[in-house]
């Protein structure tokens, strides 16, 4: 059995039963032949990753033991072979058991003492490789068929095993009902969305449908349960539904993510991770604009001091960097810039009239900025200034003849300012950090667009001068 088995099996139906510990430690015994004279590591799921627990080392018989005198938190848990490759294990209420099983099949040859939770476990995980092997047999018998009622059969045949499966998890929901096993196969299923209502014009609402899934895709995920953490199930939902049923609006987001949150504060695991995740994943997107989920979280839970694992200086960070990029979230009005020209002649942002206003913080000396902006330039002419678009061109660092001359040698014809006492404390209010940096401002000077590059802003302006025409 190669690394994981099947993606079926391992990814999909690999699931845990849970209890509390009987008596403080753990002690599991192994055997796994084919390996002699070697490591065993035991790891464990948290989220989307796995981490080392223990280490034992191999006799010649391939006898081993992990031991401490710390019970284990329930969960999915696996053993790793010297050669990688792994089987899973619960570690359970029963942390006292033993295993023998071999390299060649890990799951076919398991036998199991002292543990009814991974007895439970490895009769589904047996059924679960029977039925892989079925699909799979089936899959491989497509490329064969020559008519459709033979197609027609196999896929039923297919859909027959899927049946069969499911009919397991069912009937296994049936005979324990009060094991962590049956809650996580309540939790796989996508709920089964009732027929949508009908519309005026005679066609089914799917925005109905869109959210009555939405608004029931995690009912029977337990979010009030850490356990469910250290299985391969829980992140896949989680982040699935985060980051694809959820729209990437901002506010959108962050209307879900109290909510899960707020299902999480019971188990105070839970709600760490929770908090944690959906924190740091927006503080690194990519996607303009959801940096405002980050600011969200960071006011709502770092400030009021509900995150408790940060210490004093993690959270004062979080907090300065929430605090730099509030300003210049986007739909926000744009923090005035009062600046001075390269004649040093007092110029104010807000009295230059268009109906657009690109600003870009750019440095003569910037090797990134030098692509950028002859680029910006050609835009500028050709297509911005035509169209009623200026452009603010801030000046960030540099020697005051550098940046003129620079100017002048490209015939910059926009307007050109800088802030040479730092007067507008632009670099936190609009969260310079690197350069070039391009924000979009619209008639009411409302940020429209951030940190794009110009190849972005050519294809902004162009649909939406060509949306002004067809007006």
């Amino acid at each position: 059995m190669k690394k994981l088995a099947t993606t079926f099996i391992f990814l999909s139906l690999s699931l845990i039963v849970f209890g509390v510990g009987l008596k403080p430690g753990y002690q599991i015994k192994g055997n796994i032949k084919g390996i002699t004279n070697a490591d065993v590591l035991l790891a464990n799921y948290y989220g989307d990753k796995q981490y080392l627990k223990d280490t034992a080392h191999a006799d010649a018989a391939g006898n081993f033991v992990f031991e401490g005198k710390k019970t284990l938190p329930g969960g999915i848990y696996l053993v790793v072979t010297p050669r990688k490759n792994y089987f899973e294990i619960i570690i359970d209420k029963e942390q006292f058991f033993s295993f023998e099983t071999d390299t060649l099949n890990f799951i076919k040859s398991m036998k199991i003492k002292g543990s009814a939770d991974n007895i439970l476990f490895y009769d589904y995980l047996k059924e679960g490789i029977l039925v892989q092997q079925k699909m799979d047999s089936l899959t491989r018998s497509l490329a064969g068929v020559k008519t459709k009622t033979d197609t027609t059969a196999t896929y039923d045949a297919m859909k027959k095993w899927n049946a069969h499966i499911n009919e397991y998890r069912n009937q296994f929901i049936k005979d324990y009902p009060e094991t962590f096993l049956a809650k996580l196969f309540k939790s796989i299923p996508d709920p089964e969305v009732p027929k949508a209502p009908i519309l005026p014009n005679g066609r089914p609402d799917s925005i109905w449908t869109y959210y009555y899934y939405r608004n029931h895709c995690l009912d029977n995920v337990d979010f009030g349960d850490n356990r469910m953490l250290r299985t391969p199930v829980f992140y896949q939902k989680f982040e699935k539904f985060i980051t694809q049923t959820v729209p990437q609006i901002p506010d959108t987001i962050i209307l879900e993510a109290d909510k899960l949150i707020e299902r999480s504060r019971s188990d105070s695991e839970m709600f760490k991770y929770v908090v944690w995740w959906v924190t740091y994943h927006y503080e690194t997107s990519k996607i303009m604009g959801l940096d405002a989920v980050f600011v969200h979280m960071i006011e709502k839970y770092v400030q009021t001091d509900q995150t408790w694992w940060n210490d004093s200086t993690t959270k004062a960070k979080l907090i300065e960097r929430a605090k730099k990029i509030s300003p210049n979230l986007i739909g926000n009005k744009a923090p005035d810039l009062k600046m001075l020209d390269m004649y040093m002649n007092p110029i104010d942002m807000n009295e230059i009239k268009s109906d657009w206003l690109i600003i870009i913080f750019w440095d003569p000396t910037c090797g990134h900025c030098k692509k950028e902006i002859p680029k910006l330039d050609s835009l500028y002419k050709e297509l911005l200034r035509p169209n009623g678009v200026e452009v603010w061109g801030v000046n960030l660092e540099g020697d005051q003849k550098e940046w003129m001359d620079y100017v002048n040698e490209h015939h910059l014809e926009w307007i050109n300012v800088w802030d040479p006492y730092n007067t507008t404390n632009f670099r936190k209010t609009y969260d310079i950090y690197s350069t070039p940096v391009i924000y979009v401002l619209d008639k009411d000077r409302n940020i429209r667009y951030k940190r794009i590059d110009v190849d972005q802003v050519s294809k902004v302006f162009e649909k939406i001068i060509s949306d002004k025409k067809k007006k």
